[in-house]
């Protein structure tokens, strides 16, 4: 009996999508499941309804699509695709109220987006386009691996197969949307509802985000809090200096001043010994 081909294992599995909605409104979670359950085909493997929920969901479920709400608590939809790393990126649908957000949710290469209320059949012409988006992924990859083994082709080094993905980040200022390399950031400072984020170029964005969020966002960056009140890019600290009763300052390489808290100076420890 002859095995499946990697292209035809990739294609029976799109027969299925694994799927996960995320929707801070119950009602509206229990619509579009009630939807969804219509086609056979489609395994709803998990419900999310705030931001940070969603992105832990998809780096475990690794779904082959969300369809995720614009407007939740924690971080908006656009910033729970920035926050995913792009090996784990599924197809994005996004789902409003607001058809505002329709630019900026294909500026964030969003698969489809669905403006409520809408129908059964607006939904499954969406379904229809996640399903070549995800076959065509599928055949992108199935060539790259036919390609890796033909003779006389090197073989690709374990870096190029896992490549590290492009870490940018999304924020929403003044109606605009920014896209942040992190080497761009110097530091974030929490204020009040807001947090200011001090870039390179002297220029500070205020965005409406809680710092914790912030945080979560770059912690895989280099990227580590020193006190209640300021996340800071490790590699724009220049040195630490003892102020009074023993404790330290992190003097960042723009001559920014920033009190180190005694119950965080661990973790700058750890980055300065690991040499990040």
């Amino acid at each position: 009996m002859n095995r499946p081909t990697l292209r035809e294992t990739l294609h029976s599995r799109v027969s299925t999508l694994r799927t996960i909605i995320a929707d801070d409104e119950p009602l509206a979670r229990d619509r579009l499941r009630a939807m969804l359950r219509r086609d056979p085909s489609i395994e709803i493997v998990a419900e999310c309804g705030s931001g940070p929920d969603t992105i832990t969901a998809v780096r475990r479920e690794k779904p082959d699509v969300v369809f995720l709400d614009v407007q939740m608590p924690g971080c908006d939809g656009l910033q729970v695709v920035s926050g995913l790393d792009r090996g784990d990126q599924p197809a994005v649908v996004f789902v409003t109220a607001h058809e505002t957000f329709a630019v900026e949710a294909f500026a964030v290469e969003a698969v489809d987006f669905l403006l409520k209320p809408f129908d059964l059949d607006r939904l499954e012409h969406a379904v229809r386009r996640v399903r070549e988006h995800v076959r065509h992924k599928h055949d992108d990859r199935a060539d790259r691996s036919a390609a890796s083994r033909e003779p006389g082709m090197p073989q690709p080094s374990p870096a190029v197969e896992t490549p590290r993905p492009t870490d940018r980040i999304t924020v929403r200022v003044d109606g605009r949307v920014v896209f942040l390399e992190p080497t761009e950031i110097v530091w974030v400072e929490a204020a009040d509802n807001y947090v200011v984020v001090h870039l390179r170029s002297g220029e500070r964005l205020i965005v409406r985000e809680t710092l914790s969020s912030f945080e979560e966002r770059l912690c895989a960056a280099g990227f580590t809090r020193v006190n209640r009140s300021a996340v800071v890019n490790v590699r724009q600290v220049r040195e630490l200096q003892p102020t009074l009763h023993g404790d330290y300052a992190v003097v960042l390489r723009n001559g920014t001043k920033i009190p180190l808290s005694r119950n965080l100076r661990s973790r700058i420890d750890h980055f300065m010994s690991s040499g990040r």
